[in-house]
């Protein structure tokens, strides 16, 4: 991956033609939410609630990585299956709270638009949960394909959904960009062959350790997508 010494206008060596996206962490923020649901289950159990600046590194990992925060070692001790319902349950009943869209997020979609370039999301995230979330959001109703977790039997590293996507979208993986905030997103990307490219504005504790993920860019501003289109 470049470590951005060169501009993005210059390493594209063609521009493409569509745009899929993770979810949580790159579209949406929805941190907060996410915690909330740890500690209800935390304070539920009698357990210390966690402090977000240790919940947002990890709302990426979604219910399983979260309850492994919160619980640590003494996770054995609970019906794991019981702890991932209560919190699915009550973040299904408070699921956009705090959630919002990330800065510059509104405009970068509102561009796609205007240039007829097909866009949708390929997120890790339990279904019937994604089709919750995503029409609380008015500016990401232009989404032309919403594969989640659970959509096929593989998910994200795997680029079996993002290949999905492509199908449902009609557009062939090499002329589409994915953007994703995880190692699993540009693992998904690359072995999609789509051009690959790190949300640094989302939920990565140690920004240098994107360099090592092998994607085809990195970026702090979604605004920078643009500059790949056609």
């Amino acid at each position: 991956m470049t470590d951005n010494k060169q501009p993005l206008k210059d390493i594209v060596q063609s521009k493409y033609t569509s745009v899929l996206f993770d979810l949580d962490g790159t579209l949406l923020d929805t941190a907060n939410d996410l915690g909330e649901a740890l500690n209800y289950v935390l304070q539920k159990h009698g357990l210390p609630t966690v402090e977000r600046k240790h919940y947002r590194p990890v709302a990426s990992d979604g219910a399983k990585g979260l309850l492994e925060l919160g619980f640590g070692d003494k996770l054995p001790q609970f019906n794991y299956e019981e702890l991932r319902q209560e919190f699915l349950t009550y973040y299904e009943n408070n699921i956009s709270i705090h959630t919002q869209l990330y800065p510059n997020v509104p405009e970068l979609l509102s561009a796609l638009n205007e240039k007829n370039i097909p866009w949708g999301i390929v997120t890790n995230k339990p279904e019937y949960l994604s089709k919750i979330l995503v029409p609380k959001f008015s500016e990401l109703d232009q989404c032309k394909s919403l594969v989640a977790g659970d959509t096929l039997a593989e998910r994200k590293p795997h680029p079996a959904p993002l290949l999905f996507a492509c199908k449902e979208m009609n557009i062939t993986p090499e002329n589409c960009v994915y953007v994703g905030d995880a190692p699993r997103d540009i693992e998904a990307g690359n072995n999609a062959g789509m051009f690959s490219i790190v949300a640094k504005w989302g939920y990565i504790t140690n920004l240098e350790d994107c360099k090592s993920w092998g994607g085809d860019f990195m970026t702090l501003d979604p605004l920078d997508i643009l500059l790949t289109i056609k």
